[in-house]
């Protein structure tokens, strides 16, 4: 008990000299200015609090916390760094899948512009974890234009089977070949909704086939005359079909040789008389069984030359004509059924 009194006793001395040795520090003025001194040190001696103040500010300007813009998540960033990273994504390249190759082509090429200001805006507005949608932009034909240019580069046109004349007195016609041409609408429609829903994966565009109208093996009919062999070969495309007999020209009125095609058909045709000597005196002959041309008449390129019927059946395999090739009326009305305008004629004098 008494060793504690006299441990009170001492700290009661130690405070009343801690107070009497402040006076002296503060000079002989009263409590009151030792009271302001001490407020003024306090106030002097705080530069780490405002040191704190400065490098918090911006924290209250950032966005809440999970919000995404398109596909962008930038919650917790400031408004600019946030601007940043959403032009980022929308400026990566829109990858195209034609065939085996793969295009890449900048948005900007596109015509497309995103409205980044316009999302990072209600992003700072929005509750945490909102997905704010990024608008785009096109300018009119931008992208349209890009895929025209696309199929200029990569379509390739369709070739028929061309007939290029006789190798060995037979047709010679080159092979068809299958082309291809962009599908420009639906690549336009493919691409505008790519750049508006921010798609980045390669998005698949298609080509149609550009398919021959006319083909090797359904090029159509063909005429193969052999003058001195009287012998009329028709041809399906490349292929012999059927041998005829036929009668040509005379010496002093050969039938002449050459690429001629028919140009005109004629059932139950006049014969009118030509201005050659030969039918000098002549007059028109009507339809029936006297006309010398037969029932049929499919007249060539060649002027005045045609192949048709003839009622003297017994000229056949000889040079008795004025040029013309004759037939007899049975096998000339069957070849014209199988034949049309336009059908090539060949004449050669084997």
């Amino acid at each position: 008990m008494r060793r504690g009194v006299l441990i009170g006793a001492g700290a009661l001395a130690c405070l009343l000299s801690g107070i009497f040795s402040a006076g002296v520090m503060a000079g002989t003025g009263p409590l009151g200015a030792l009271t302001t001194t001490s407020v003024t040190t306090t106030t002097t001696t705080a530069p780490t609090t405002t040191g704190g103040t400065t490098t918090r500010a911006p924290q209250q300007f950032a966005l809440p916390d999970g919000v995404r813009i398109a596909k962008t998540e930038v919650g917790g960033m400031t408004p600019a760094q946030a601007s940043g990273l959403v032009q980022a994504a929308f400026d990566e390249a829109v990858v195209l899948r034609y065939g085996r190759k793969l295009i890449l082509v900048a948005p900007r090429r596109l015509g497309a512009t995103a409205r980044v200001k316009l999302a990072v805006d209600q992003a700072r507005r929005a509750v945490p974890r909102a997905q704010i949608p990024l608008f785009v932009t096109l300018r009119k034909g931008g992208v349209a234009r890009y895929v025209k240019a696309l199929g200029k580069r990569f379509d390739r046109p369709g070739a028929n089977a061309e007939l290029k004349g006789l190798r060995a007195s037979r047709p010679w016609i080159t092979k068809e070949h299958t082309g291809k041409a962009l599908r420009q609408r639906a690549a336009t429609r493919t691409i505008v909704a790519a750049l508006r829903t921010h798609t980045r994966t390669p998005v698949r565009i298609r080509s149609s086939a550009v398919v021959p109208t006319v083909t090797r093996t359904r090029f159509g009919p063909i005429i193969v005359i052999r003058r001195e062999s009287k012998r009329l070969n028709l041809f399906r495309g490349m292929r012999l079909w059927k041998t005829l007999g036929v009668a040509t020209g005379q010496s002093e009125y050969p039938t002449p040789t050459g690429h001629f095609s028919i140009v005109t058909m004629q059932r139950h045709p006049w014969w009118y008389p030509p201005d050659s000597d030969w039918a000098k005196g002549e007059k028109p002959v009507p339809p029936g069984p006297g006309n010398p041309l037969g029932t049929r008449w499919m007249g060539l390129s060649a002027p005045g030359v045609g192949i048709h019927g003839t009622p003297d059946a017994a000229s056949i395999g000889y040079s008795a004509s004025h040029g013309c090739i004759r037939m007899r009326i049975p096998e000339a009305e069957w070849l014209f059924s199988h034949v049309r305008v336009g059908t090539p004629v060949f004449i050669v004098s084997a």
